[in-house]
């Protein structure tokens, strides 16, 4: 939990099926489970809410990618939902810390690469100036997270699906910790979009 109201609040940002998933059971690419919870206005509103205050978004590298591959361009489509180009020209401008040890380059305009030691990369990024450090959807960085007792909210937004199979978010031997409740917002589709900050 961070006690210092002069450091940066870090924030695991992703979405889980019931049954805890990240992915669905084909592996990696397996998400379309979670898409028609995503184009929701709750979730639209809700990733503006949880994104506004970031200055510094982290990734894994496959995420990087992903998103790379997608949202740089949705900033300049006038066809695209307002609140898709407002969360994209937010991710162009936002600082972006790609964790991975095989990218060597970062294309995407403010973005950098580390290769190791999350949980030091992540201590000197609370220790500086700015807003709001985010983790989007990179399940293993909010685990890594979460192992060194360093993520101060969960934003998960439960999609109602069983997906049987897949990555989990949550396996056994993390530390024990408390959560409060502190907002929750029901999107059209069924979905919960659920914010939690750590007690202890």
């Amino acid at each position: 939990m961070n006690n210092d109201k002069n450091s940066r609040r870090i924030v695991g940002n992703i979405a889980l099926s019931l049954d805890g998933r990240t992915t669905g059971a084909g592996g990696d690419h397996d998400m379309g489970w979670i898409v028609p919870h995503a184009v929701t206005d709750a979730a639209r509103d809700h990733m503006i809410r949880v994104t506004e205050p970031a200055t510094t978004v982290l990734l894994g590298r496959k995420n990087y990618q992903g998103f790379g591959g997608f949202w740089p361009a949705v900033a300049g489509n006038a066809d695209a939902d307002p609140r898709d180009r407002a969360f994209s020209a937010w991710l162009n401008r936002t600082e972006k810390v790609v964790f991975s040890t095989t990218l060597t380059e970062a294309s995407w305009e403010n973005s950098r690469i580390v290769a190791g030691d999350l949980p030091g990369e992540v201590r000197r990024l609370r220790e500086q100036d700015g807003g709001d450090i985010i983790v989007l959807a990179s399940g293993s960085i909010i685990r890594a997270l979460l192992e060194a007792e360093l993520l101060d909210r969960l934003s998960i937004t439960l999609c109602p699906a069983l997906v049987g199979g897949g990555a989990r978010l949550l396996e056994d031997g993390l530390p024990a910790s408390t959560w409060a409740l502190t907002d929750t917002t029901m999107s059209a589709s069924g979905a919960i979009c659920l914010l939690y900050d750590r007690l202890s």
